[in-house]
């Protein structure tokens, strides 16, 4: 067996996701010309989801004041010491793919929809946050609003298989709790309710 073979066999075996959305990519590249360049850079030249991201994050997020190389060596950093934020990228992929009527790929997240993209900012500062590197947490807090139009702390607490519809107007407060299996719509702020010590939740669909 071909080493290429081996390597799909072993994709569609342990990560079904990831293979999913390569043979998306395959297929997009093939049925639109004009996308080819963009499936191959975002998906078919990485080997993980894990490397996809961080490579999608660190164009989309980049600035004149931090650069796309910079970024990725961080997300890469952080996505191989924290493996929970590849896990929960998934299952927001999952999650999108099965909740949002416009979504027919699970390609699509990855490549269009902001909600996600932000999401999975939120998730790169949120270890940032947590490892005490919080300047650099807070920064990509303002990119992720100036990009996507979703502001989220990096001191939230957000589950997994997360899904925010067009992302348009979110606010997500520094004391707030998003548990797992969340949906939600343009115009939604989450943040504390002016006590101390307390936090404001967000649970099911």
């Amino acid at each position: 067996m071909s080493s290429d073979s081996q390597l799909k066999l072993d994709l569609k075996t342990v990560d079904p996701v990831w293979h999913q959305i390569r043979l998306e990519a395959e297929a997009l590249a093939a049925d639109e010309p004009f996308m080819a360049s963009l499936a191959h850079s975002v998906v078919l030249h990485h080997a993980t989801l894990e490397c996809a991201l961080s490579y999608r994050l660190a164009q989309k997020l980049s600035s004149p004041e931090m650069s796309p190389l910079l970024l990725r060596e961080m997300a890469d950093a952080a996505y191989a010491g924290n493996p929970h934020m590849g896990a929960a990228g998934r299952a927001d992929i999952v999650a999108v793919h099965d909740r949002d009527p416009a979504c027919h790929r699970m390609l699509q997240p990855l490549l269009y929809f902001k909600g996600f993209l932000a999401i999975q900012s939120y998730r790169l500062g949120h270890h940032l946050w947590t490892e005490g590197r919080k300047d650099l947490a807070l920064f990509l807090q303002m990119r992720c609003s100036e990009v996507f139009g979703v502001d989220i702390h990096p001191g939230a607490r957000v589950g997994q298989g997360i899904m925010i519809d067009h992302a348009h107007s979110i606010v997500i407060g520094e004391t707030s709790v998003v548990g797992d299996d969340v949906s939600m719509l343009h115009s939604v702020t989450l943040g504390g309710t002016g006590k101390a010590g307390t936090r404001r939740s967000a649970r099911g669909c």
